[in-house]
């Protein structure tokens, strides 16, 4: 009988840490965000890039009441959601 537990404890811990380094983008991306920095620079286009998508889809998802407060919410919702995925990965055992 093979046993497989140790490969999906891998993957679980492979997906655990994409997803932590995804949320260490968006918090750089959100401290950019306060300095105004120059759209054209490669780095600021990448993080634009790669969060862009997922904050996009938040903001579609989310109350218009909550948008037009005049501060964005949908980084911090984005990583709150974010970590509610690790906890249900974290908590899932393979028998």
């Amino acid at each position: 009988m093979l046993n497989y537990d140790g490969f999906f404890t891998d993957i679980k811990g492979l997906i655990t840490g994409l997803i932590q380094t995804y949320i260490y983008v968006v918090l750089i991306r959100v401290v950019i965000s306060w300095i105004n920095p120059d759209p054209y620079n490669p780095i600021v286009q990448f993080l634009r890039g790669v969060t862009d998508p997922a904050i996009e889809a938040v903001r579609r998802i989310m109350p218009s009441f909550l948008l037009s407060t005049g501060l964005d919410f949908t980084p911090l919702i984005l990583i709150l959601l974010l970590q509610a995925v690790m906890m249900l990965l974290n908590n899932i055992s393979f028998i």
